[in-house]
């Protein structure tokens, strides 16, 4: 599973960078394996969306801009994509 952190540096990203490496080690080992990315290079960010942070999983836009999302809402947005 690849898992990317779209985000300039702000610490909304710099949340749900932490709260994305939290549902993954809270989930166990299906998703230890799990590479996570934080990306803060506006080009690679466009190519998502326009509002950060957001979250992509394997690919695929998640979530993106405010609010944050619960700890509870990121572990399903990555089971959705296991």
């Amino acid at each position: 599973m690849e898992i990317k952190v779209l985000g300039p540096g702000c610490a909304n990203c710099h949340t749900l960078e932490q709260l994305t490496k939290k549902a993954v080690e809270e989930l166990g080992p299906e998703f230890t394996s799990a590479k996570i990315e934080k990306v803060s290079d506006l080009q690679e960010i466009m190519k998502y969306t326009m509002s950060t942070p957001g979250l992509v999983v394997n690919g695929k836009l998640k979530h993106t801009g405010k609010p944050l999302p619960s700890l509870e809402k990121v572990k399903s947005l990555l089971k959705e994509e296991a």
